[in-house]
């Protein structure tokens, strides 16, 4: 008898062995598949609920995610944030170099979804769950003709995705872009709310870039530019030039990003040089805020001995934050350039940095960023300088 029992063991356990083998076989047929993804915790709606955080996997990208003078942006992280807050969560972001790495982190466990459009793929099918395509599509088409920025326009047949053991989170995220697509215009939109209530919405007046020059006065502010330009060792002419590019000389300008004021001084870098919600718009505030960073700025850049090359670097990373400029120079010099030299070495690097094939070099650690803005950025500011020193008197 106890033989019997135990020749029908064997071949149980022959039976089990076999259908393990099979399904192994089938996976590995998938190149996203990982075998890790069997032994991680898979969350799904209530525990991510219970645990207080959402993990949302991206990649790099303008539509995506990006940051920008140390603030998070891209249009579908801020979706993305937009709905963690109404789960009653926070957000995280974990940004990936590639699909094929976001697919594999996904179902390894180390997100909870993709929020990136996602080419939506029939060998895929059996492991994601693709959410919010005709949503994310209408919406995308509709912000790229809006802002006349092609880099925002959707891929056909692409969705965020979400495994297919988080059922109630895929429900969950489906429902609510449904209910709520005609508010992700609202979503991506900054707003600036001062300490008495009053909302700043994107606006930026346009000003003559000389007040009157006959009387060598370039805008209502140059006391104020005097006054600060010292603080940071700058010819006032130059920090004037600055706030032209920056606001227009508009004490009330808001950016799409965010940034506030006439040297458009973000709401994160505000905090750091002790500017506060309700001083933002003051302008003398303002300016005072900005030579505070123009001095970090020339802290940071201090190893660069010519003064007149650090303050390409300056401009540069107030422009987009020094992270991504020195994301720059580290290119420069994997490439045989002079990261300490701005014109045909790290500028060109610069403008390398909203593609791809740069940005998601492992290199570069900040990503993409608009860098034709920054190039620019800084030519125009230094030529508009050159013009106020032949016009304006010091």
């Amino acid at each position: 008898m106890i033989g019997r029992w135990c020749i029908l063991l064997c071949l149980l356990l022959s039976v089990i062995a076999c259908k393990d083998s099979s399904s192994g076989n089938h996976a590995e047929q998938s190149p996203y598949r990982s075998n890790a993804s069997d032994t991680n915790p898979h969350f799904d709606l209530p525990d991510i609920q219970q645990n207080g955080e959402l993990i949302v996997l991206t990649l790099y990208g303008p539509e995506s995610y990006f940051d920008f003078r140390g603030e998070d942006f891209g249009v579908q992280f801020m979706i993305a944030r937009q709905y963690a807050k109404s789960i009653g969560v926070s957000i995280r972001v974990d940004v990936s170099r590639n699909q094929r790495d976001l697919i594999q982190k996904l179902q390894k466990g180390e997100g909870d979804f993709i929020a990136f459009q996602v080419d939506r793929a029939d060998s895929l099918s059996s492991l994601l769950d693709y959410v919010g395509e005709k949503e994310l599509f209408t919406f995308m088409d509709s912000l790229s003709l809006q802002r006349k920025d092609t880099s925002l326009r959707p891929r056909a047949h692409a969705a965020w995705a979400v495994r297919k053991d988080s059922p109630l989170l895929s429900a969950s995220l489906s429902q609510w872009m449904t209910a709520h697509q005609k508010d992700f215009f609202d979503y991506t939109t900054i707003k600036i709310k001062s300490s008495s209530g009053r909302t700043y919405v994107p606006r930026r007046k346009v000003a003559s870039p000389i007040l009157n020059a006959a009387r060598g006065q370039i805008s209502q502010y140059d006391d104020l530019f005097k006054k600060y330009a010292i603080q940071c060792k700058w010819d006032w002419r130059l920090m004037a030039a600055q706030a032209y590019q920056e606001s227009a000389f508009d004490p009330q300008a808001v950016s799409y990003m965010g940034a506030m004021g006439l040297m458009q001084l973000m709401p994160g870098t505000a905090r750091d040089v002790g500017v506060s919600q309700s001083e933002v718009f003051v302008p003398e505030r303002n300016v005072q805020g900005a030579s505070k960073l123009i001095n970090q700025l020339n802290t940071h850049y201090a190893f660069i001995s010519n003064a007149d090359e650090r303050l390409n670097f300056i401009l540069a990373a107030y422009n987009a934050g020094p992270g991504h400029v020195d994301d720059a120079r580290a290119l420069a010099k994997k490439y045989g350039k002079n990261p300490n030299v701005w014109l045909g070495n790290v500028d060109a690097f610069v403008l390398k940095m909203s593609d791809s094939q740069y940005y998601n070099q492992p290199e570069v650690k900040y990503g993409y960023f608009r860098g034709g803005e920054t190039y620019d950025y800084v030519n125009s500011i230094r030529a508009r300088w050159n013009e106020y020193k032949k016009k304006i008197r010091n």
